[in-house]
């Protein structure tokens, strides 16, 4: 198992984001996190990426618990990233690189994120998809065991989208855990292994996309997706 984690809580003052919430994370899969703005998951996640500390509960990575090189061992892609205007693409990753004692080659990255025909353009001269396939080469350049991708297609047209979506596929295929959080329902639908639906700091339903929509959706017409879920299990869209 590549990350168990059991009763995590975090608590700020009188506010308890998350709730004593336990799941696990095998290797080699796309996990998602799904719920509205305030349930929990972007604090469940900065735990995960030992951002910041829980109130309670254990984080095992590998079966151990993470020591100080675990962040070695971890890519993030942040929904909101700023890049140097002064650099150009290759420039970037190259400088990336240089941070960690074991990065991969750049063309690889390249190749991996659709980024060969920009090496050379600026950073401030590149479209908001080449931008987000650039800061998931950066999440990449230390070749992660894990991977922690946070709205990577928000914002981005269909075919931008479906750009990320291959390159997503493609990290997956190379044997990579990716932890994905996302109000996309199509994108969780299609990219995640695994998924749970969080909602008040607690998790209210864990399993296969397939398995979610067998056990939430009705026999009644009702389009079979998970937004659906989402909508059955809470009473509200997701997107809300």
């Amino acid at each position: 198992m590549l990350l168990e984690i059991n009763g995590l809580v975090k608590r700020y003052k009188n506010i308890t984001a998350v709730d004593g919430i336990s799941f696990s994370i095998e290797e080699g899969i796309c996990f998602g996190l799904l719920g509205q703005n305030g349930a929990g998951k972007t604090t469940t996640v900065e735990m995960l990426e030992d951002i910041i500390t829980p109130t309670r509960g254990t984080i095992l990575f590998k079966g151990r618990e993470r020591d100080r090189n675990f962040r070695e061992k971890i890519g993030i892609q942040f929904q909101h990233t700023e890049l140097l205007s002064f650099l150009t693409v290759d420039d970037t990753l190259r400088t990336f690189g240089r941070f960690y004692k074991n990065s991969l080659p750049m063309e690889e990255v390249r190749r991996l994120c659709m980024l060969e025909a920009i090496g050379k353009q600026m950073n401030d001269r590149i479209s908001g998809g080449q931008k987000q396939r650039l800061l998931l080469g950066l999440a990449l350049i230390n070749d992660p065991d894990l991977l922690f991708l946070d709205e990577p297609s928000t914002g981005l047209d269909p075919l931008a989208r479906q750009h990320m979506w291959k390159i997503i596929r493609g990290v997956k295929a190379q044997g990579k855990s990716i932890v994905l959080t996302t109000h996309y329902m199509e994108e969780a639908q299609t990219l995640c292994d695994d998924i749970i639906i969080m909602d008040q700091g607690r998790i209210i339903a864990q399993g296969s996309p397939e398995t979610l929509m067998a056990q939430h959706c009705k026999d009644d017409g009702e389009p079979r997706n998970l937004e659906t879920v989402f909508l059955n299990l809470t009473g509200r869209h997701l997107r809300a």
